[in-house]
């Protein structure tokens, strides 16, 4: 079998391979890292996301995220709900850091052009989970703009910590200098 090598449209590999449009990519990383680390730090600082009343806060969005599963045209898929009500409810402590540090290490890593890709791959899971609990807010365009950061992983973190740590690391399927 032959390999088949399609190539990519200029525009295309200016966008989402040049350093050249990496200044681009680091005005959007900054802000979806702050818009992540924010959202983190408002929860860090509130008894009810961490601290005594941990779970308390998480618990109130997700019931109100349960009331979104009736009517004809519903908010929330039954799937969902049933994740929601026999999984995160019953671990609502647990979910309530969880998600407290997840938006934290998900803005810092964005931010500072660490693990890029990865970090962005994170912060559109949890946009999803926020989009399946019937909340819009910001999520939509922070899931679009993630699926743009992890398409331009390699250029995304330019002006960041990637251009060099990648460097020494590489990928899987290419090492770095630092596993040759």
């Amino acid at each position: 079998m032959s390999e088949v090598d399609i190539k990519q449209a200029k525009i295309f590999r200016f966008i989402f391979s040049s350093t050249q449009f990496a200044w681009v990519w680091l005005a959007v990383r900054l802000y979806v890292g702050y818009e992540w680390f924010n959202a983190g730090w408002e929860k860090l600082f509130n008894p009810t996301w961490i601290g005594e009343q941990s779970g308390t806060a998480i618990t109130g969005f997700l019931n109100g995220t349960l009331g979104k599963m009736g009517g004809a045209h519903p908010d929330v898929s039954f799937w969902y709900g049933a994740f929601v009500q026999n999984v995160v409810l019953p671990h609502a402590h647990f979910f309530s850091y969880l998600v407290t540090y997840g938006e934290l290490l998900v803005g810092i890593a964005l931010i500072l052009g660490l693990f890029t890709g990865i970090a962005s791959v994170f912060g559109a899971f949890m946009n999803i989970n926020y989009l399946l609990a019937g909340t819009l807010s910001i999520n939509t365009q922070l899931l679009f703009i993630e699926f743009l950061l992890i398409t331009a992983w390699k250029n995304a973190g330019w002006y960041g910590l990637d251009r060099w740590l990648l460097a020494k690391l590489g990928a899987p399927w290419q090492p770095g200098k630092w596993f040759k």
